[in-house]
């Protein structure tokens, strides 16, 4: 059967460019020759299973097929599911966050680009919350993502580096993932 992957697609169904039925975007990964292929909600989420890859080789591999056969291009993050569970249990946050909507993870696409979040850390963005993490940050957006100052910041330091889900949708991911397909 192989390890199993969740693959983040940057930026589909949102707005009218990027729009992709979850229908083909499961028959896209099943025609890569990925097995067990689920999606979740309707915004580029998609749990797969893979013998002998590497999650940046899929996310290369999904990326080109999208653009090919679908004529949509996106930034694709694939995590292990074992990674994604660390994303769940190192999450600082749990305490302070009251809204699992408003409680944003940004999965960077590679670790590299952690430091790209360093000039932000010591900054005071009260009543919102920054938390580093391994491979992602944890920000608390205590009056909604769109009002919030540090995650614009933060969107402005890492461009398309990185791409977002809110905690509701990263434990639904968890749990799909962690799920017999």
């Amino acid at each position: 059967m192989g390890s199993t992957y969740v693959a983040l697609l940057r930026g589909i169904n949102v707005g009218r460019a990027k729009r992709v039925a979850m229908a083909d975007l499961r028959a896209l990964v099943e025609g890569l020759g990925y097995g067990h292929v689920r999606t979740l909600l309707n915004s580029g989420n998609v749990v797969f299973t893979a013998s002998g890859t590497y999650p940046d080789e899929a996310a290369a591999r999904i990326e080109t097929a999208m653009t090919a056969t679908l004529g949509v291009s996106s930034r694709i993050t694939v995590l292990t599911a074992e990674a994604l569970a660390a994303v769940v249990a190192e999450n600082p946050l749990l305490g302070v966050a009251d809204d699992p909507s408003r409680l944003m993870v940004t999965v960077l696409r590679t670790p590299a680009d952690r430091p790209r979040l360093a000039p932000l850390v010591d900054q005071a963005w009260a009543p919102e919350v920054l938390a580093v993490g391994t491979r992602v940050a944890y920000v608390w957006c205590a009056e909604g993502l769109l009002e919030s100052r540090l995650f614009a910041a933060m969107s402005r330091a890492l461009g398309d580096a990185a791409t977002t889900r809110n905690w509701a949708t990263i434990t639904k991911l968890h749990a799909l993932a962690g799920s017999p397909p």
